[in-house]
Protein backbone atom coordinates (compact mmCIF):
# COMPACT_ATOMS: atom_id res chain seq x y z
CA UNK A 1 0.00 0.00 0.00
CA UNK A 2 1.31 3.43 -0.90
CA UNK A 3 0.05 6.84 -1.88
CA UNK A 4 2.41 6.68 -4.84
CA UNK A 5 1.58 3.61 -6.89
CA UNK A 6 2.29 2.66 -10.49
CA UNK A 7 -0.46 3.68 -12.89
CA UNK A 8 -0.70 1.06 -15.64
CA UNK A 9 -0.66 2.15 -19.24
CA UNK A 10 -3.43 1.51 -21.74
CA UNK A 11 -1.25 -1.05 -23.50
CA UNK A 12 -0.59 -2.88 -20.23
CA UNK A 13 -4.27 -3.12 -19.40
CA UNK A 14 -5.08 -4.15 -22.97
CA UNK A 15 -2.60 -7.01 -22.56
CA UNK A 16 -3.98 -7.92 -19.13
CA UNK A 17 -7.51 -8.07 -20.55
CA UNK A 18 -6.34 -10.54 -23.21
CA UNK A 19 -4.23 -12.61 -20.83
CA UNK A 20 -6.96 -13.10 -18.22
CA UNK A 21 -9.80 -13.72 -20.68
CA UNK A 22 -12.07 -16.69 -19.95
CA UNK A 23 -14.00 -16.31 -23.20
CA UNK A 24 -14.67 -19.80 -24.48
CA UNK A 25 -13.02 -21.53 -21.50
CA UNK A 26 -16.29 -23.18 -20.49
CA UNK A 27 -17.87 -23.25 -23.95
CA UNK A 28 -19.05 -20.61 -26.40
CA UNK A 29 -22.44 -20.17 -24.72
CA UNK A 30 -21.08 -19.73 -21.21
CA UNK A 31 -22.69 -17.04 -19.04
CA UNK A 32 -21.44 -18.19 -15.62
CA UNK A 33 -17.79 -17.25 -15.86
CA UNK A 34 -15.87 -17.79 -12.65
CA UNK A 35 -18.97 -19.17 -10.94
CA UNK A 36 -17.80 -22.46 -12.45
CA UNK A 37 -15.19 -22.56 -9.67
CA UNK A 38 -17.97 -22.73 -7.06
CA UNK A 39 -18.96 -26.39 -7.35
CA UNK A 40 -21.58 -28.41 -5.47
CA UNK A 41 -18.79 -30.04 -3.47
CA UNK A 42 -17.43 -26.65 -2.39
CA UNK A 43 -20.92 -25.50 -1.38
CA UNK A 44 -21.37 -28.59 0.73
CA UNK A 45 -17.98 -28.10 2.38
CA UNK A 46 -18.87 -24.48 3.16
CA UNK A 47 -22.13 -25.56 4.79
CA UNK A 48 -20.26 -28.06 6.97
CA UNK A 49 -17.97 -25.27 8.20
CA UNK A 50 -20.74 -23.48 10.11
CA UNK A 51 -19.96 -23.50 13.86
CA UNK A 52 -22.00 -21.00 15.89
CA UNK A 53 -24.87 -20.65 13.42
CA UNK A 54 -25.12 -16.88 13.90
CA UNK A 55 -25.92 -14.85 10.79
CA UNK A 56 -24.79 -11.33 9.86
CA UNK A 57 -26.16 -9.17 7.07
CA UNK A 58 -23.63 -7.65 4.66
CA UNK A 59 -25.96 -5.06 3.16
CA UNK A 60 -26.54 -1.37 3.67
CA UNK A 61 -30.10 -0.20 4.27
CA UNK A 62 -31.70 1.04 1.07
CA UNK A 63 -31.29 4.83 1.10
CA UNK A 64 -34.64 6.60 0.83
CA UNK A 65 -33.02 10.01 1.42
CA UNK A 66 -30.15 11.52 -0.66
CA UNK A 67 -26.60 10.72 0.41
CA UNK A 68 -23.36 12.25 -0.89
CA UNK A 69 -22.55 9.03 -2.75
CA UNK A 70 -26.19 8.32 -3.59
CA UNK A 71 -27.91 11.49 -4.84
CA UNK A 72 -30.87 9.63 -6.36
CA UNK A 73 -32.48 7.78 -3.45
CA UNK A 74 -34.84 4.85 -3.54
CA UNK A 75 -38.42 5.86 -4.26
CA UNK A 76 -40.54 4.23 -1.58
CA UNK A 77 -44.27 4.85 -1.76
CA UNK A 78 -47.19 3.28 0.03
CA UNK A 79 -49.93 1.86 -2.16
CA UNK A 80 -51.98 1.29 0.97
CA UNK A 81 -51.16 2.46 4.49
CA UNK A 82 -52.74 2.40 7.93
CA UNK A 83 -55.20 5.19 7.19
CA UNK A 84 -56.38 3.31 4.08
CA UNK A 85 -55.90 -0.21 5.37
CA UNK A 86 -59.30 -1.36 4.13
CA UNK A 87 -58.89 0.03 0.58
CA UNK A 88 -58.07 -3.33 -0.98
CA UNK A 89 -61.65 -4.10 -1.89
CA UNK A 90 -61.95 -7.27 0.20
CA UNK A 91 -64.27 -7.13 3.19
CA UNK A 92 -62.38 -7.65 6.44
CA UNK A 93 -58.97 -7.54 4.78
CA UNK A 94 -56.77 -4.79 6.19
CA UNK A 95 -53.20 -4.46 4.89
CA UNK A 96 -50.38 -2.11 3.93
CA UNK A 97 -48.61 -2.38 0.56
CA UNK A 98 -45.32 -0.88 -0.67
CA UNK A 99 -43.93 0.23 -4.04
CA UNK A 100 -40.16 0.59 -4.64
CA UNK A 101 -38.18 2.04 -7.54
CA UNK A 102 -34.40 2.39 -7.49
CA UNK A 103 -31.15 2.64 -9.41
CA UNK A 104 -29.68 -0.84 -9.05
CA UNK A 105 -26.06 0.23 -9.57
CA UNK A 106 -24.16 3.09 -7.97
CA UNK A 107 -22.02 3.87 -4.94
CA UNK A 108 -24.27 3.00 -1.98
CA UNK A 109 -26.82 0.28 -2.67
CA UNK A 110 -25.42 -3.17 -1.98
CA UNK A 111 -25.83 -4.94 -5.32
CA UNK A 112 -24.42 -7.63 -7.55
CA UNK A 113 -23.27 -6.85 -11.09
CA UNK A 114 -24.36 -9.27 -13.79
CA UNK A 115 -21.94 -9.93 -16.63
CA UNK A 116 -24.07 -7.71 -18.90
CA UNK A 117 -23.31 -4.65 -16.75
CA UNK A 118 -19.99 -3.72 -18.36
CA UNK A 119 -18.57 -3.47 -21.87
CA UNK A 120 -15.08 -3.01 -23.25
CA UNK A 121 -14.98 -1.55 -26.75
CA UNK A 122 -18.52 -2.64 -27.43
CA UNK A 123 -18.23 -6.20 -26.12
CA UNK A 124 -19.33 -7.89 -22.92
CA UNK A 125 -18.31 -11.23 -21.44
CA UNK A 126 -17.95 -13.96 -24.02
CA UNK A 127 -17.51 -11.44 -26.84
CA UNK A 128 -21.22 -10.70 -27.04
CA UNK A 129 -22.04 -7.29 -28.54
CA UNK A 130 -23.29 -4.41 -26.41
CA UNK A 131 -26.35 -4.32 -28.67
CA UNK A 132 -27.63 -7.36 -26.74
CA UNK A 133 -28.45 -4.96 -23.90
CA UNK A 134 -31.38 -2.88 -25.10
CA UNK A 135 -33.77 -0.35 -23.64
CA UNK A 136 -35.81 -3.16 -22.07
CA UNK A 137 -32.79 -5.03 -20.68
CA UNK A 138 -30.19 -7.65 -21.53
CA UNK A 139 -30.59 -10.65 -23.81
CA UNK A 140 -27.65 -12.56 -22.32
CA UNK A 141 -25.30 -12.52 -19.31
CA UNK A 142 -28.25 -11.47 -17.14
CA UNK A 143 -28.68 -11.63 -13.39
CA UNK A 144 -30.77 -14.77 -13.92
CA UNK A 145 -27.43 -16.57 -14.13
CA UNK A 146 -27.49 -16.18 -10.33
CA UNK A 147 -31.10 -17.31 -9.96
CA UNK A 148 -30.19 -20.40 -7.93
CA UNK A 149 -28.27 -18.23 -5.50
CA UNK A 150 -24.63 -17.92 -4.53
CA UNK A 151 -23.74 -20.20 -1.64
CA UNK A 152 -20.17 -21.08 -0.74
CA UNK A 153 -17.19 -20.28 1.43
CA UNK A 154 -16.83 -16.59 2.05
CA UNK A 155 -13.50 -15.05 3.06
CA UNK A 156 -13.13 -11.52 4.44
CA UNK A 157 -9.73 -9.88 4.09
CA UNK A 158 -9.67 -6.85 6.39
CA UNK A 159 -6.75 -4.95 4.88
CA UNK A 160 -6.67 -1.97 7.30
CA UNK A 161 -6.65 -4.29 10.31
CA UNK A 162 -3.70 -6.21 8.83
CA UNK A 163 -1.87 -2.94 8.14
CA UNK A 164 -2.54 -1.53 11.63
CA UNK A 165 -4.77 1.37 10.55
CA UNK A 166 -8.48 2.20 10.54
CA UNK A 167 -8.85 2.77 6.82
CA UNK A 168 -7.01 3.44 3.59
CA UNK A 169 -7.02 6.89 2.02
CA UNK A 170 -8.55 7.58 -1.35
CA UNK A 171 -5.02 8.07 -2.70
CA UNK A 172 -4.07 4.55 -1.62
CA UNK A 173 -4.83 1.22 -3.25
CA UNK A 174 -4.91 -2.39 -2.13
CA UNK A 175 -1.99 -4.35 -3.56
CA UNK A 176 -1.27 -8.06 -3.83
CA UNK A 177 1.16 -7.64 -0.94
CA UNK A 178 -1.68 -6.19 1.16
CA UNK A 179 -3.98 -9.11 0.34
CA UNK A 180 -1.30 -11.63 1.28
CA UNK A 181 -0.41 -9.72 4.43
CA UNK A 182 -4.09 -9.88 5.45
CA UNK A 183 -4.13 -13.61 4.75
CA UNK A 184 -1.08 -14.14 6.96
CA UNK A 185 -2.41 -11.93 9.76
CA UNK A 186 -5.80 -13.63 9.74
CA UNK A 187 -4.59 -17.20 9.25
CA UNK A 188 -6.70 -17.77 6.16
CA UNK A 189 -5.89 -18.49 2.54
CA UNK A 190 -8.11 -17.57 -0.41
CA UNK A 191 -8.72 -20.55 -2.65
CA UNK A 192 -10.68 -22.00 -5.53
CA UNK A 193 -14.39 -21.18 -5.52
CA UNK A 194 -14.25 -18.66 -2.67
CA UNK A 195 -16.43 -15.58 -2.44
CA UNK A 196 -13.80 -13.01 -1.50
CA UNK A 197 -14.76 -9.79 0.28
CA UNK A 198 -12.01 -7.16 0.52
CA UNK A 199 -12.35 -4.35 3.07
CA UNK A 200 -10.44 -1.08 2.84
CA UNK A 201 -12.24 0.65 5.75
CA UNK A 202 -15.07 2.53 4.05
CA UNK A 203 -17.28 2.89 7.11
CA UNK A 204 -14.45 4.10 9.34
CA UNK A 205 -13.35 6.63 6.72
CA UNK A 206 -16.93 7.84 6.26
CA UNK A 207 -17.17 8.52 9.98
CA UNK A 208 -13.79 10.24 10.07
CA UNK A 209 -14.48 12.51 7.10
CA UNK A 210 -18.18 12.93 7.93
CA UNK A 211 -19.07 12.37 4.31
CA UNK A 212 -17.93 10.85 1.07
CA UNK A 213 -14.71 11.71 -0.74
CA UNK A 214 -14.10 8.60 -2.80
CA UNK A 215 -12.95 5.03 -2.41
CA UNK A 216 -9.83 3.02 -2.11
CA UNK A 217 -9.86 -0.19 -4.11
CA UNK A 218 -7.82 -2.92 -5.71
CA UNK A 219 -4.89 -2.11 -7.95
CA UNK A 220 -5.22 -3.79 -11.33
CA UNK A 221 -2.16 -5.89 -10.45
CA UNK A 222 -4.51 -7.82 -8.14
CA UNK A 223 -6.48 -9.20 -11.09
CA UNK A 224 -3.94 -11.93 -12.01
CA UNK A 225 -3.85 -12.90 -8.31
CA UNK A 226 -7.65 -13.29 -8.29
CA UNK A 227 -7.38 -15.42 -11.43
CA UNK A 228 -4.62 -17.60 -9.96
CA UNK A 229 -6.60 -18.15 -6.76
CA UNK A 230 -9.70 -18.99 -8.88
CA UNK A 231 -11.97 -16.66 -6.91
CA UNK A 232 -15.62 -17.24 -7.85
CA UNK A 233 -17.11 -13.87 -6.80
CA UNK A 234 -15.49 -10.63 -5.59
CA UNK A 235 -17.04 -8.19 -3.16
CA UNK A 236 -15.80 -5.00 -1.53
CA UNK A 237 -16.89 -2.33 0.92
CA UNK A 238 -16.45 0.03 -2.03
CA UNK A 239 -16.79 -0.86 -5.69
CA UNK A 240 -13.50 -2.82 -5.89
CA UNK A 241 -12.10 -0.06 -8.16
CA UNK A 242 -10.55 3.04 -6.59
CA UNK A 243 -12.16 6.46 -7.00
CA UNK A 244 -10.90 8.98 -8.07
CA UNK A 245 -10.06 6.97 -11.14
CA UNK A 246 -6.68 5.34 -11.69
CA UNK A 247 -6.12 7.62 -14.66
CA UNK A 248 -5.42 5.22 -17.52
CA UNK A 249 -7.11 6.26 -20.78
CA UNK A 250 -9.93 3.89 -21.77
CA UNK A 251 -9.64 2.02 -18.45
CA UNK A 252 -11.31 4.11 -15.71
CA UNK A 253 -12.55 1.00 -13.83
CA UNK A 254 -10.09 -1.81 -14.63
CA UNK A 255 -11.36 -4.22 -11.97
CA UNK A 256 -14.89 -3.88 -13.34
CA UNK A 257 -13.82 -3.84 -16.97
CA UNK A 258 -11.35 -6.73 -16.85
CA UNK A 259 -12.98 -8.64 -13.99
CA UNK A 260 -16.50 -8.65 -15.42
CA UNK A 261 -15.90 -8.49 -19.17
CA UNK A 262 -12.72 -10.54 -19.58
CA UNK A 263 -12.78 -12.94 -16.63
CA UNK A 264 -16.53 -13.32 -16.13
CA UNK A 265 -16.17 -12.37 -12.46
CA UNK A 266 -19.39 -11.22 -10.79
CA UNK A 267 -18.82 -8.26 -8.45
CA UNK A 268 -20.73 -7.32 -5.32
CA UNK A 269 -20.44 -3.59 -4.69
CA UNK A 270 -20.93 -1.65 -1.45
CA UNK A 271 -20.76 -4.58 0.95
CA UNK A 272 -21.31 -3.55 4.59
CA UNK A 273 -18.42 -5.30 6.31
CA UNK A 274 -17.98 -3.65 9.74
CA UNK A 275 -20.28 -5.92 11.80
CA UNK A 276 -18.86 -9.06 10.20
CA UNK A 277 -15.26 -7.85 10.59
CA UNK A 278 -15.80 -7.14 14.29
CA UNK A 279 -17.27 -10.59 14.90
CA UNK A 280 -14.60 -12.36 12.85
CA UNK A 281 -11.93 -10.62 14.93
CA UNK A 282 -13.64 -11.77 18.14
CA UNK A 283 -13.87 -15.37 16.93
CA UNK A 284 -10.42 -15.37 15.36
CA UNK A 285 -11.65 -16.80 12.06
CA UNK A 286 -12.27 -15.06 8.78
CA UNK A 287 -14.09 -17.62 6.67
CA UNK A 288 -17.80 -18.40 6.82
CA UNK A 289 -20.76 -19.70 4.86
CA UNK A 290 -21.69 -16.99 2.36
CA UNK A 291 -25.25 -16.86 1.05
CA UNK A 292 -26.88 -14.52 -1.46
CA UNK A 293 -30.17 -14.91 -3.32
CA UNK A 294 -30.65 -12.21 -6.00
CA UNK A 295 -34.13 -11.47 -7.28
CA UNK A 296 -35.10 -13.22 -10.51
CA UNK A 297 -35.12 -10.16 -12.79
CA UNK A 298 -35.47 -11.16 -16.45
CA UNK A 299 -33.05 -9.13 -18.58
CA UNK A 300 -31.52 -7.53 -15.47
CA UNK A 301 -27.93 -6.28 -15.48
CA UNK A 302 -27.75 -6.39 -11.70
CA UNK A 303 -29.80 -6.64 -8.53
CA UNK A 304 -29.88 -5.16 -5.03
CA UNK A 305 -28.88 -7.91 -2.62
CA UNK A 306 -28.65 -8.69 1.07
CA UNK A 307 -25.74 -11.13 1.38
CA UNK A 308 -25.63 -13.00 4.66
CA UNK A 309 -22.62 -14.55 6.39
CA UNK A 310 -23.34 -17.58 8.57
CA UNK A 311 -20.69 -18.29 11.18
Amino acid sequence: MASEYPVPTTDELDALFDRLSNWGRWGDGDERGTLHFLTDERRAAAARSVRTGESISLSHDLATEPLPEHPHPVQHHMLASGDARDSNGIAGYEAARDHLALDVHGLWTTHVDALSHMFVRGRMYGGRPASEVRSDGARSNTVLTLADGVVGRGVLLDVPRALGCDYLGTDEVVTVADLERAEAAQGVEVGTGDVLVVAWGREARRRATRGFDGFSGLHSDCLPWLAEREVAVLGSDGISDPMPFVGTPEWPFPVHQIGIVSMGLHLIDNVRVAPLAARCAELGRWSFLFTMAPLRIPKGTGCPVNPVAVL
